[in-house]
């Protein structure tokens, strides 16, 4: 039998394995349920990956809401972009811009209550399948809102409505409270490089 052969035949004997695997695993996931997914770290992409769910459910036609702290002092592509679907996406920027441009603690308070106070409605709505809440993460980092709050609000949400959480500095409790965490990873930016933040990438 040549190389070739052998090669061919491991793989195949390798990929049966793991279809096997598979195919059990996806038998024994016999739950239905909304999911908390929460995706944090320091690296780019958490909002990108909570926005291209958002993408993803419009076109299950699913309806979403999305709540945006911490950005707002400018306005984002993906705000633009998602603003052209009124009727399946309910879209709100809560958020008056970085905490470090901001610097004013009661202010910054006081936008995140009221974002809350939205998430809050959306959570509540049974016509909205999905929700988006960035940057919440940093919120409750920074004690903006009481996390065992948010917690609650969010387990009593329609059972079957999914809850999307972005944001580095995830708080622990966030992390334990969640079906599916992701960690993004900082290994290298173009900032840092000094190159400037680019249309379409970062904003």
């Amino acid at each position: 039998m040549t190389d070739s052969s052998n090669k061919t035949q491991r793989h195949n004997a390798r990929m049966q394995r793991q279809k096997s695997l598979v195919d059990e695993q996806i038998k024994q996931a016999d739950q239905d349920k909304g999911l908390l997914l929460v995706i944090t770290g320091n690296g780019k992409g958490k909002s990108s990956s909570g926005f291209g769910m958002v993408a993803r459910a419009l076109g299950q036609d699913m309806r979403v809401g999305v709540v945006q702290f911490i950005k707002g002092a400018f306005s984002t592509g993906e705000e633009t972009f998602f603003r052209r679907f009124p009727e399946q996406v309910d879209y709100h920027v809560m958020g008056d811009g970085f905490t470090w441009d901001t610097q004013d603690l009661t202010q910054d308070i006081a936008s995140a209550e009221a974002g809350w106070r939205v998430c809050q409605q959306l959570l509540a709505d049974p016509d909205i399948d999905i929700v988006l809440f960035d940057e919440l993460n940093i919120v409750l980092k920074m004690h903006y809102l009481d996390i065992d709050t948010v917690l609650e609000d969010i387990a009593q949400r329609p059972a079957m409505k999914h809850v999307i959480v972005t944001g580095r500095g995830a708080p622990q409790k966030m992390i334990d409270a969640a079906d599916t965490v992701s960690r993004i990873d900082d290994i290298k930016h173009a900032f840092r490089a000094g190159i400037q933040a680019q249309k379409g990438i970062e904003f």
